[in-house]
């Protein structure tokens, strides 16, 4: 891939990918994710499969989204500046519910920083309880 057929960055370094199912368009945002965001990006995306093998994918709204099937969708990545959010669309009723708060009342978010510690065991179990709850449609 050439310096023109690199995906433009938006505001903040989200990758603009165009939109499309399965996983080669989630892979291509993956690619395109500025430094390291790309690592976590792949160990987030590794870490959804192996605990969901029966994930389905896609990229929506220059976000990719894991789901359940059927345009049901439990969690999605998006990239900033300085850190990766990770967002937990039924969030609230996992046990413990990830850190962040939303104004969505059943969304939770995890954002991951370039130097945190980030708990792949809290993580996988999260994606276990989570692909077994009913997602959202989008």
């Amino acid at each position: 891939m050439n310096a023109e057929d690199k995906p433009r960055l938006l505001s903040g370094g989200n990758p603009q990918i165009p939109k499309g199912d399965g996983d080669a368009p989630v892979q291509a945002y993956i690619a395109a994710m500025p430094g390291w965001k790309s690592a976590i990006g792949q160990r987030i995306d590794d870490l959804i499969v192996k605990a969901f093998p029966d994930v389905t994918k896609a990229v929506k709204w220059n976000s990719p989204l894991y789901g359940t099937g059927n345009q049901t969708w439990f969690i999605g990545i998006h990239c900033f500046a300085r850190y990766v959010k990770v967002s937990f669309f039924k969030g609230a009723l996992l046990d413990p519910m990830p850190p962040g708060t939303s104004k969505q009342k059943e969304v939770r978010y995890l954002d991951i920083h370039e130097n945190d510690a980030f708990d792949e065991a809290q993580f996988s179990d999260w994606i276990r309880q989570a692909s077994r709850l009913p997602g959202e449609r989008m």
